[in-house]
Parts: C-alpha cells; sequence; structure tokens
C-alpha cells in the first residue's frame, strides 16, 4: 500500500478532532453564557448569550426606553483559522463588524478593531458569582469614549412585565 493513502483515514479522523478542539476553545468564554439583565435600565434591557456549538457562540441584546426597544444587537463569537476568537455584531439592523480578540483570560475577553468608527473595542469581563461588567469604548469625534453596561445574571425563563399585561 502507498504511504499516502495510510493518511488518509488519519485525516478523516481528525477533521471531527479539530472541530471539537474549536468548541472547546469556545468552552472557555462559557461564563458568558445565558440571559444577563442590565442594571439600572428598563425592564428587558439585556443580553442573551448561547452556549457553544457548530463553532459559534450566538447572542443578542436589546435596549429598552420608555417601554419600547431602542436599540438591539444580534452578535456570534467564532474562532478564526488562526486561534483568535472573533466577535461580530450587526447592530439595530446597521451592516455587520468584526473585532478580533487582543486580550483573553479565564475571566476576561477583549475585541478590538481600531479601524471601526465607534466602538472600536468591546469588553466583556465575568464578574463570579453572577456579574457581567460588558463595555464599548474607543474614540468618538477624537475624544476617547467609555459607556459601561452592568449587568447581573437573570432567569432565562422570567416572564416579561408585558406578559402579565
Amino acid at each position: 500500500m502507498h504511504p499516502g493513502f495510510c493518511a488518509l483515514p488519519l485525516i478523516a479522523l481528525a477533521l471531527p478532532m479539530a472541530a471539537a478542539a474549536q468548541e472547546a476553545t469556545l468552552d472557555q468564554l462559557g461564563w458568558l453564557t445565558g440571559c444577563w439583565t442590565t442594571i439600572g435600565a428598563e425592564a428587558g434591557s439585556g443580553e442573551q448569550w448561547t452556549s457553544a456549538a457548530g463553532g459559534t457562540l450566538l447572542g443578542m441584546s436589546r435596549t429598552v426606553r420608555g417601554g419600547k426597544t431602542a436599540a438591539y444587537e444580534f452578535m456570534r463569537i467564532t474562532v478564526s483559522p488562526d486561534g483568535k476568537f472573533v466577535f461580530h455584531a450587526q447592530p439595530s439592523g446597521k451592516p455587520a463588524e468584526s473585532l478580533v480578540a487582543v486580550k483573553q483570560s479565564a475571566s476576561e475577553v477583549v475585541f478590538e478593531n481600531l479601524q471601526h468608527d465607534f466602538p472600536q473595542r468591546v469588553i466583556y469581563r465575568n464578574v463570579p458569582p453572577d456579574k457581567l461588567d460588558a463595555s464599548i469604548e474607543g474614540l468618538r469625534n477624537g475624544v476617547m469614549r467609555s459607556i459601561p453596561f452592568p449587568m447581573t445574571r437573570a432567569s432565562c425563563g422570567a416572564p416579561s412585565k408585558e406578559s402579565g399585561k
């Protein structure tokens, strides 16, 4: 048998393992998964993140003001071919933007894209046992700005105040 043919079954076996390794990397952000309510904001404001599956974490956010959705965002975290986390965000129907992780630890991930208008940085920090400090920052009109989004873990199945009407 030709030596190249022996490698074919090994490659076929390695493909599922490579996908599992990628998911294991995303599992490092497991502290992000679940439902989060924004502290000090109107009911319904917050984020929800799925667990890692298929090479992605999926998220969505909503900001409620005056009883109406004022902003929303669809988010996705993937792993680039070079092994870095990539945050893809599509806020309020605008075109999607991507930011690459420049810092990652067991309790923090910092995504950055200095070519983006604002924000250039998206930061998530896990504050055990049940807090999430998110923020966006960067230059806006030549001035450095930072907007915090402090959150606390919430029940995903909790009825909203609207459902009681």
